[in-house]
């Protein structure tokens, strides 16, 4: 039965707690802004974390801090006490740093880059060679790297003096990370308000009075962001009494799943699962007496002082198409902060400029590997959105936010989707930029990356895990090694950059595989087919296959108790593995030095201050990989499309022997050069007219047989040896491309 949700009351405050990013906003208030749209019921959002950071980071805000510091009387570290003293040079600078890092104050670059207008303290001892790191990325990255060392500087002397818990995008994150026992939260709770909570909840009462909701619903996507959201839940129920608490997002989803503790109950009154509209949306009719609460969908909440979960059968989710347009109204857009905090070119992206956040499709199309949590609907679940549809999202936020980048946050964008939205984004003549997350699956040829290059593709991260053919057959990957790199090498020729997600320590992984895997990512970058790339150490997880199941993967969980509060995490032994912890520090550093195209030639044993084992791996493997082309038959059923711009035509004869054949000369440019092909006459009259037909404007997308047929009715002979041999073959660098 469907109740009519335009005539609700209940007006709602949607909150992201300090501290997610601070160079875009988190996307998930913006998403269920965008639906509550569609149900026409108001709402207001705000991201609490660059609001609280601007506060911090503003002249009067550390005029306020270092009098706050001064008043303790404590002894502080030298380095504190370094920061301290400059404390006037600080408080001179940070507005000037602030816009600039907003992209408000650009020629600010040329100052800080000199390093004579910031104040320095421990921070900038990593700068050791900074034309090293930062020879090829100019004044405005580098300046932009030096003041974020600055922020982090005042960071860790607030840290040190005002609050522990203090991090700008993991705030307190020790005390939520798999946190088996509500206790330690607890009981931090329970003492007197830090100095970030103060500010904090200065800010949050402003808006309460201003906005009058009924109901707060908070997102917490991370372990980071758990402290925080308390004290916001906190806080209103002990000063705003009849406003109702909701609190949902990815760590619930993936933590709070056998949650039985009712003192959490004490900052929220609802918490809700997975996707969040249709919990939402009930959740709204039952606080406005629609409903009644046994109809609540996947909401935990007390009952009779005990926790109970809600889950109302009959209420389906929304389909992705009815969920409405993200809505980025009411951040401060133009008040986020670019920063480059490590020198990695994807991480760059992750922290410098604000991107659009958007989702091609709800899932995993894969959905197999054994590591991640494929039990959860948030990732089960699949369901694609129509391209069209998503130009339409698109066209509609940039129009609101004046920003053209867009980052789509899918656990494994599927290439067939991600073909249909480029040639949607080309026909729209739409000018953005964007990334995302992909399986190095060999559907990603050199055609579609071009295909997606020209669509505004920057760059693709995607999970190479352990770089061992063995172990990515355990994980169910459903790739190899080689076929990464030529997938790598197809992304890579064609402009868009590649970055790895790479793994260590999966059950079972030997000495052996471990040196292996970095023999292979060392080629990878020397081939110069991996841009960018980040080695984590493997989590056994609860709702993986391997948590699930930790018996058929011969590890074993130190404990089977289940705790009251969160539960994730699942700490284990693998008896049969390599002492995985002891490799971090060499994986990482011989990483850095080959993201920046150096120490190719170092031993692998350089890396590591204990014996490793010779690595089993041909020197040449990668390179070898990439010369066996694989056999591509023709398809009929591919797609054509032509990208470039019309050909000239020129008609010529051309003599020989005193044999005389009419002939075509067919010249093609892009933005860069100029090329052409000589054909017979027919030919080319055929081609250039077959182009038109071809181009991407046109509606209709003609396949390979279709193409063949219409040459073979222009009475021309042996299609395949026109259409698959040079000149022809070669226009896929001006736009002819088979998908």
């Amino acid at each position: 039965m469907q109740i009519n949700t335009h005539d609700l009351s209940t007006p709602v405050f949607l909150i992201t707690p300090p501290f997610t990013q601070l160079n875009t906003p988190y996307p998930a208030t913006a998403y269920l802004k965008g639906f509550l749209n569609t149900k026409h019921i108001g709402s207001f959002q705000a991201d609490l974390g660059i609001e609280v950071t601007l506060a911090i980071f503003s002249k009067q805000g550390l005029i306020h801090l270092f009098e706050s510091i001064k008043k303790s009387g404590k002894d502080w570290s030298d380095n504190a006490g370094r920061i301290i003293i400059l404390q006037k040079d600080y408080i001179n600078t940070i507005d000037a740093v602030i816009l600039f890092l907003q992209g408000k104050n650009p020629t600010l670059a040329h100052q800080i880059s000199k390093r004579e207008f910031l104040p320095e303290a421990s921070r900038f001892a990593q700068l050791d060679d900074l034309k090293w790191a930062f020879g090829s990325m100019g004044t405005q990255d580098k300046a932009k790297h030096l003041a974020t060392m600055y922020l982090e500087d005042l960071s860790d002397m607030i840290t040190e003096c005002v609050d522990t818990h203090f991090g700008f995008s993991r705030y307190a994150e020790k005390l939520g990370r798999s946190a088996n026992s509500f206790d330690e939260l607890y009981s931090a709770l329970q003492a007197e308000h830090t100095y970030i909570d103060t500010i904090l909840t200065d800010i949050l009462k402003k808006r309460m009075d201003a906005i009058e909701p009924a109901l707060v619903a908070i997102s917490v996507p991370f372990p980071g962001n758990l402290y925080t959201s308390l004290r916001c839940g906190q806080f209103i129920k002990k000063h705003y009494p009849g406003v109702k608490v909701a609190m949902g997002g990815g760590f619930a989803n993936t933590e709070l799943r056998s949650l039985s503790d009712a003192r959490v109950f004490e900052f929220y009154d609802f918490i809700t699962l997975d996707d969040g509209e249709a919990p939402l949306e009930n959740l709204l009719l039952y606080l406005d007496g629609k409903i009644n609460i046994e109809q609540l969908k996947r909401t935990f909440t007390l009952v009779n002082g005990r926790v109970n979960y809600i889950n109302n059968a009959a209420c389906t989710d929304y389909k992705q198409g009815q969920v409405g347009t993200s809505d980025y109204s009411d951040l401060f857009l133009d008040e986020y902060i670019s920063a480059i905090e490590v020198i990695n070119p994807m991480h760059s992206l992750w922290s410098d400029g604000r991107w659009n956040k958007l989702t091609m499709a709800h899932g995993c199309y894969w959905g197999k590997c054994t590591f991640c949590d494929i039990s959860l609907d948030y990732i089960k679940l699949y369901e694609p959105i129509a391209a069209k549809l998503l130009c339409d999202r698109m066209e509609t936020i940039i129009a609101q936010t004046g920003q053209n980048g867009f980052h789509f946050v899918d656990e494994a964008a599927p290439p067939a989707l991600m073909r249909a939205l480029a040639i949607e984004i080309i026909k729209r003549k739409l000018t953005a930029s964007w990334w995302t997350n992909i399986r190095f699956e060999k559907s990603f040829t050199r055609d579609l990356c071009l295909l997606l290059k020209a669509s505004g593709c920057i760059a693709v991260s995607g999970g190479l895990e352990v770089a061992s053919d063995r172990l990515l057959e355990l994980i169910q990957k459903g790739i190899t090694v080689a076929q990464v790199a030529r997938v790598n090498k197809n992304f890579s020729d064609a402009g868009i950059m590649v970055h790895a997600y790479l793994m260590y320590g999966f059950p079972t992984q030997t000495a052996q595989e471990t040196i292996d895997s970095l023999e292979m990512v060392r080629q990878l970058f020397e081939a110069g087919i991996l841009q960018s790339a980040f080695w984590h150490q493997f989590t056994m997880t609860a709702h993986s296959p391997v948590g699930l199941n930790p018996q058929k993967y011969k590890v074993k969980k130190v404990s089977d108790a289940i705790g009251s509060f969160a539960n994730n995490d699942i700490e284990h032994t693998d008896p049969t593995g390599a002492d995985h912890p002891t490799y971090s520090f060499g994986l990482k550093k011989s990483l850095l030095n080959y993201m920046h195209g150096t120490c190719f030639d170092y031993p692998l044993q350089k890396w590591f201050d204990f014996k490793i084992p010779k690595t089993t791996v041909a020197p040449d493997y990668i390179v070898n990989a990439l010369e066996q082309v694989e056999a591509s038959a023709t398809k009929p059923a591919s797609k054509i499309i032509w990208l470039g711009h019309k050909p000239a035509v020129i008609h010529f004869i051309k003599s020989k022997k005193g044999n005389h054949w009419p002939m075509a000369e067919l010249i093609f440019q892009n933005k860069k050069e100029t090329t052409s092909i000589k054909v017979s006459e027919q030919q080319g009259n055929w081609l250039a007219g077959m182009l038109e037909k071809l181009s991407v404007d046109n509606s209709k997308i003609y396949t390979q047989q279709e193409v063949k047929e219409s040459y073979e009715a222009h009475s021309l002979e042996a299609f395949e040896l026109f259409w698959d041999n040079k000149p022809v073959n070669s226009l896929y660098r001006f736009g002819l491309l088979q998908l």
